[in-house]
């Protein structure tokens, strides 16, 4: 076992009787977190857009976790119709979830819409998973130790705020501010939802986790990406996806986390290194503002929480 200070994946306690749901767990981040689980014994469920895709990686987890449990759901977090089919199948197949890990994501692609209209990052990334979050809660409030773990990023802090006058960017589409829009998003949303779970007694808490600079499909729309060496200089100066994971596993496993809590990676600016309690802006911790951000949410998604 390591120290606290470097927090590994020989840290995660054991999982076994535990079910974790992940979504984005075909590849990168979620893959890696998703592998970690599996080898400490969870029932690991991969919620992808890609059924191919993610059968190679329940396959590839097999290898290094004989007998582990894995199984495969098609989730595009892009359409409300395939969020709602898809946590109908979780909850017929799964009475009880331990971890709810929301880990896609999109970033800088270009301008785009999802099935339902909204602009792809704010689409994906926030309203997806807030959808899917409300859809399958009430299977996650009776676990003992559950917990909902949002994937945010260090991008909440550029050029991102919350455009109430133009959420879905019609006016003027910026790749950045918009993934910013939709990082902040994901991270108020975990926030707000620590607050109302912990006004009602709840035993389940809400987690954020962010993992830096991973070099991972991510960075596919990254400028310059498709060039020769990209992916070379790339991790020089990012995280594996292993170790841009561990914020994630620290806090959906660690026995010491607390609802509400932040962890990403203690090095430079939280760029890379393992990770730790970290920060996020102070417009991240606006109540009103993630308030008028939840009812605006449940108006578009059409979804209700049970807290």
């Amino acid at each position: 076992m390591s120290s606290n200070a470097n927090w590994t994946e020989a840290d995660v306690p054991d999982q076994a009787g535990r079910l974790a749901v992940v979504t984005g767990a075909n590849t990168g981040l979620g893959f890696e977190t998703a592998r970690v689980l599996a080898e400490r014994g969870a029932r690991v469920v991969l919620a992808v857009r890609n059924l191919d895709k993610g059968r190679q990686a329940a396959a590839k987890i097999a290898e290094t976790a004989p007998g582990a449990d894995v199984t495969v759901q098609e989730l595009d977090l892009g359409s409300l119709a395939s969020v709602r089919a898809a946590a109908d199948a979780i909850r017929s197949a799964h009475p009880r979830i331990d971890l709810l890990i929301n880990n896609a994501g999109l970033m800088y692609p270009p301008k785009g819409h999802t099935a339902d209209g909204f602009e792809l990052q704010f689409g994906t990334n926030h309203l997806g998973h807030f959808a899917w979050t409300g859809l399958l809660l009430d299977h996650v409030l009776p676990v003992a130790g559950s917990r909902v773990v949002v994937v945010a990023s260090v991008a909440h802090k550029i050029q991102a705020a919350i455009h109430f006058d133009d959420l879905q960017w019609d006016r003027n589409y910026g790749r950045v501010p918009a993934y910013g829009q939709s990082k902040l998003a994901n991270l108020m949303f975990a926030y707000d939802l620590q607050r109302r779970l912990a006004a009602k007694g709840e035993q389940t808490i809400a987690v954020a986790a962010h993992p830096g600079i991973s070099n991972t499909e991510l960075m596919r729309h990254i400028p310059g990406s498709g060039l020769p060496g990209f992916s070379s200089v790339a991790g020089l100066v990012t995280n594996s996806p292993a170790k841009g994971a561990l914020a994630t596993l620290r806090a959906a496993t660690a026995p010491d986390v607390v609802g509400g809590q932040y962890y990403g990676p203690k090095g430079f600016r939280e760029l890379m290194g393992y990770p730790v309690l970290v920060s996020s802006s102070d417009q991240s911790r606006d109540q009103a503002v993630q308030e008028r951000l939840w009812t605006v949410s449940e108006e578009l998604t059409g979804v209700t929480f049970p807290v």
